[in-house]
């Protein structure tokens, strides 16, 4: 891979230094970010309560969006059920509001059917990023792994997501079995995607002919930035038409693989790792509940926490060194 070129020698290329140059709005945008100032508009007031049913089953209490609130307070504060129920009691009781609070049963189950909207403008062309992290469920602690040794019990879960680099919002998000192979959501990921994309970022996981098949059967205008592997071999039509893969193995064959990866904009897929360690500073690298559908209500209530943080702020920087 490119940042493995010359790894005996880095240690002699000077790091990179940046400067925010909006720091005042940034550092009020993350003091923002963790107040605990908390409102009820008079739309949220009146939408709390469940439209009446008309179909068969018993009628719901609580709307879609007094769910998504408490279990947007649990994944920000890292609560369990029964502690959220006991916060949106004490928020109903200090705003001095006439609201149901929903117990940590009626969350629970809510949850395997809930369905978290992400906005999206669906106006612009966006440069999507695609990369993969683990998630931890439920189990014993490292400590006790030191101890004791991994337990077969230990299990993970693989988050596939999808930034937009210009705004910095996760804009597609799936979870799966850790023996998911990468290039398989692909398509889950651009199905999410109401933006007409312009190029496709990814590392080397996902140089696959089938991503670039998904990629182009979806946005034909798309570009597919993946660094082939480095036993690489030109298609049998590259003699008379280049494919994208084509043209990047004769980029890499003319400049070399950083030259490659500073023409065709590659080093831009840094910037879903920085999601990706933010999802894990502020949400947490476990997940707390029992069931995938759960799990994946989960992600998606977080992911739609951290996009609203961001609309508080972000840094603008500017390279001096």
């Amino acid at each position: 891979m490119p940042f493995k070129a010359n790894a005996d020698r880095r240690h002699r290329i000077p790091k990179q230094q940046f400067r925010a140059t909006n720091w005042a709005e940034y550092d009020a945008a993350l003091r923002g970010r963790g107040s605990l100032t908390v409102w009820f508009t008079d739309a949220a007031i009146a939408a709390w309560k469940a439209e009446p049913r008309t179909t068969r089953g018993g009628q719901r209490r609580y709307s879609a969006l007094a769910i998504s609130t408490a279990l947007t307070l649990r994944a920000l504060f890292r609560l369990a059920l029964r502690q959220t129920e006991g916060l949106i009691g004490s928020i109903i009781a200090l705003l001095g509001l006439d609201l149901a609070v929903p117990d940590h049963s009626t969350m629970c189950r809510r949850a395997e059917t809930l369905e978290v909207p992400q906005r999206q403008s669906g106006t612009r062309p966006i440069h999507l990023i695609v990369d993969s992290t683990g998630l931890q469920l439920c189990g014993p602690g490292e400590w006790l792994v030191e101890k004791h040794g991994s337990r077969t019990r230990r299990s993970w879960r693989k988050l596939h997501i999808g930034v937009d680099p210009d705004t910095g919002r996760i804009v597609a998000s799936t979870l799966m079995t850790s023996d998911v192979d990468d290039a398989s959501q692909v398509g889950p990921l651009l199905d999410q995607v109401v933006d007409p994309i312009a190029s496709f970022t990814a590392d080397g996981a996902y140089d696959q002919d089938a991503v670039y098949c998904e990629v182009a059967a979806r946005h034909p205008a798309a570009t597919v930035i993946v660094p082939p592997r480095s036993s690489a071999v030109p298609s049998a039509t590259a003699e008379t038409a280049l494919t994208q893969r084509d043209q990047h193995l004769r980029t890499i064959a003319e400049r070399g693989r950083m030259g490659w990866q500073k023409a065709s904009g590659y080093n831009w897929r840094a910037l879903v790792e920085a999601d990706i360690a933010r999802f894990k500073r502020v949400i947490g690298g476990g997940l707390h509940s029992r069931t995938d559908r759960r799990r994946a209500t989960e992600v998606a209530v977080a992911v739609c926490a951290l996009n609203r943080m961001l609309e508080l702020g972000r840094p603008e920087y500017v390279r001096i060194m």
